[in-house]
């Protein structure tokens, strides 16, 4: 189960870097233009930065809590 979260982790650190980098294949995804429609490019970024964050905070106190 532990690998289940680090991989869980692993996506929120991609969605974070991608946002902070604003990789235009990240944000021309087609999973990915639905909020930059949205959104636009900047709201989209923050989205993506904040849903990062979460994903990677959650995993944390998972695995942690896990021990």
């Amino acid at each position: 189960m532990k690998l289940f979260w680090i991989g869980i982790a692993s996506g929120g650190i991609f969605s974070i870097v991608g946002a902070l980098f604003n990789w235009d294949w990240f944000m021309k995804n087609s999973r990915a233009r639905g909020m930059v429609d949205l959104l636009g490019r900047e709201g989209a970024r923050v989205f993506y930065g904040l849903l990062g964050v979460f994903l990677l905070v959650l995993s944390i106190i998972m695995v942690l809590s896990m021990s």
